[in-house]
């Protein structure tokens, strides 16, 4: 299968080099470039890629407002954020938004070119530590009240093994963890974790650990899930 591919980011020679580079792959076909995130609808319709590689940080529509309208319409390509930062509030933002990761611009280029495949493939780019990090980023800080009243309510939808498994995905554990730590094999898990998915209208593990999060369900990285 070729990847199909769009490129979005304001400085020319950061897209030359990311289209030089993602280009040479061969299974990914650079369909689309954009300077701007208000050129990405037209792009997208046009062109109907797979994934959109997108800059965070860019005058007109930035990347972070740019995502959150991509990723609401039905059908959307997935989106990996491309950012200087490794867990700032705008990539938080933009995982919120549906994004399926981030990459740092200095990723070696192999690593970007996996970030893709892997997107591609319905996989999101950030692995458990990383996922643990950006839990750490966010832990300690409260909650407003209304944030964690939606998202208890949203996750009083799932069975109790669902949301147990939810927990698990919110500390930042692969699928085997999880397995081990609830007697489950890794393909159940794996198949709770898609019933989570779209029970709950999420796009991507990330989205399942922030929620988690905002339910307060997180406790300090090597404590016990509260009640």
């Amino acid at each position: 299968m070729t990847i199909r591919l769009i490129v979005v980011d304001d400085d020319p020679l950061v897209r030359a080099g990311l289209s030089l580079m993602l280009g040479g792959a061969e299974d990914i076909e650079i369909v689309g470039e954009a300077a701007d995130g208000a050129e990405v609808p037209a792009l997208v319709d046009r062109h109907a890629p797979d994934v959109v590689l997108m800059d965070i940080r860019m005058p007109g529509v930035d990347g972070l407002t740019a995502t959150e309208r991509l990723r609401a319409r039905p059908g959307a390509p997935e989106v990996v954020v491309l950012t200087t930062f490794h867990a700032d509030e705008q990539v938080l933002r933009a995982l919120r938004a549906g994004a399926a990761g981030f990459v740092l611009k200095d990723t070696p280029p192999a690593e970007i070119v996996t970030a893709v495949r892997r997107v591609a493939a319905g996989d999101p780019v950030l692995s458990p530590a990383v996922t643990r990090r950006l839990m750490s980023h966010v832990a300690g800080r409260p909650e407003e009240p209304p944030r964690r009243t939606r998202a208890r309510e949203r996750l009083a939808l799932l069975a109790e093994r669902e949301r147990e498994v939810a927990v698990g995905v919110g500390r930042g554990h692969s699928n085997a963890e999880i397995g081990a730590a609830l007697y489950l094999s890794v393909p159940t898990v794996k198949t709770h974790v898609s019933r989570i998915l779209a029970r709950l209208g999420l796009n991507n593990r990330v989205q399942i650990a922030l929620l988690v999060h905002d339910a307060g369900l997180l406790d300090p990285p090597d404590g016990e899930a509260a009640d």
